[in-house]
């Protein structure tokens, strides 16, 4: 399983989706960008805008969901407690 999360240093947003990482215990792959809006290519590539995070998880055909609230609903959901029942 490969996740990969997209983040800014220092986003509030961004720590809320890797606390949740961190306890369902998912390992992922991180990628920085920029803090200029205008030089964040590979995020917009990805999710078609440049707003972080954005999380990409392929095995279940997820290409780049923005919004950290729905990535943390996405988390729990997929590999979460709830998942497992």
């Amino acid at each position: 399983m490969t996740l990969e999360l997209y983040e800014l240093e220092g986003c509030p947003y961004c720590e809320k989706v890797i606390e949740t990482l961190d306890e369902l215990d998912l390992e992922y792959e991180s990628h920085m960008v920029p803090r200029s809006h205008s030089e964040r290519t590979e995020v917009e590539a990805v999710s078609g805008q440049t707003g972080v995070p954005v999380l990409v998880d392929e095995e279940h055909g997820v290409e780049g969901m923005p919004e950290s609230d729905d990535i943390v609903e996405y988390l729990e959901e997929t590999y979460g407690d709830a998942a497992s029942a």
